[in-house]
């Protein structure tokens, strides 16, 4: 058995009351593990074009400011 497979198994016999603490710290483990590598691809420039894509677009006017002033 795999130990992916033992870990399903292990979640699966877990009581309600056991299961939804382990479930919110799993996604705050993937959050964690997200937000990590936005910083490092922010860092690397990799999301670069996603502030030229946006500043394209304001100067076309397809921006506008939320909430409206």
């Amino acid at each position: 058995m795999s130990r992916m497979e033992e870990i399903e198994r292990a979640i699966q016999d877990l009581s309600s009351d056991e299961f939804a603490p382990i479930a919110e710290r799993v996604h705050a483990i993937e959050q964690e593990r997200l937000d990590r590598q936005l910083g490092s691809d922010a860092a690397a420039g990799r999301l670069d074009f996603l502030r030229e894509e946006a500043r394209a677009e304001r100067q076309e006017g397809l921006v506008r400011d939320w909430p409206p002033l």
